[in-house]
């Protein structure tokens, strides 16, 4: 029986939950810091980190926010979220199972909103921004970081190639252009872009999505054939290590 994509995200996921808790690419960063900063500054009264995964921008949000909700579609991932936060003493801190494209709350629930490395794996990119932004009240603040497409076709077909290998629940890295147009559709106005460079170590990054050795095979293979101009722009390095573009997006609600 055939599985629909949000059944393919909780497969992968769930499993993974307390990989994705730990793992040190999401539980710190420049990023993060850059975004829980901004959640110090508006002191929002309540504050919702989309598609949190391991919930590493509700821990930070927890600190500023009077009340946070991580939202994820994967249950597993959740309880693992909701267990961490009991373990720091992060009381003002509650989970909801949902799907970004359909979240169950009331329009204008949220004043502030960090979404950080999920949007990839949305089943319909510009639904889950229309939800963002239909959740949040006009003015308030919402920080959107994400792996991104860096825009030349091989170079983007490379990047999404070895993504899928990897997490067949990858959907795709939008270039930021694709980004600031889909915000500006969805009701928000930019602010500010910020784009860094992220090494991604090759071993535990494929131990963390427990990727079948086939798969494996097959990305190191791409890397291997990889031409000049696309091993140097991801900094191929001998053990399969690689260096891929992000981006921190700030916004408001218009």
């Amino acid at each position: 029986m055939t599985r629909s994509h949000d059944d393919l995200v909780q497969d992968q996921f769930g499993p993974r939950a307390e990989a994705y808790v730990h793992s040190p690419v999401h539980a710190a960063g420049e990023d993060l810091d850059a975004l829980e900063a901004l959640a110090e500054h508006a002191r929002p009264r309540r504050a919702l980190d989309l598609g949190a995964g391991g919930g590493h921008v509700a821990y930070r949000l927890a600190r500023h926010a009077g009340a946070v909700i991580a939202a994820d579609l994967s249950a597993e991932m959740m309880a693992a979220v909701a267990n961490t936060a009991r373990e720091r003493g992060l009381a003002n801190l509650e989970t909801c199972v949902t799907p970004a494209e359909a979240l169950p709350f009331a329009n204008a629930a949220f004043d502030f909103l960090g979404c950080r490395f999920s949007a990839h794996h949305w089943r319909d990119f510009h639904a889950g921004l229309r939800e963002a932004r239909r959740v949040l009240e006009p003015g308030a603040t919402a920080v959107f970081i994400d792996v991104v497409s860096p825009g030349p076709a091989a170079l983007d077909t490379h990047l999404q190639a070895v993504e899928l290998l990897r997490d067949p629940s990858h959907i795709r890295d939008y270039s930021v252009t694709e980004w600031g147009e889909a915000l500006t559709a969805a009701g928000f106005l930019l602010r500010a872009v910020r784009t860094r460079r992220l090494r991604m170590e090759y071993s535990s990054w494929v131990e963390r999505m427990r990727t079948p050795e086939p798969h494996r095979a097959a990305i190191r293979s791409l890397q291997a054939g990889a031409s000049r101009e696309l091993a140097t722009y991801f900094e191929i390095e001998p053990d399969g290590s690689f260096t891929l573009d992000t981006v921190q997006i700030e916004v408001v609600a218009g």
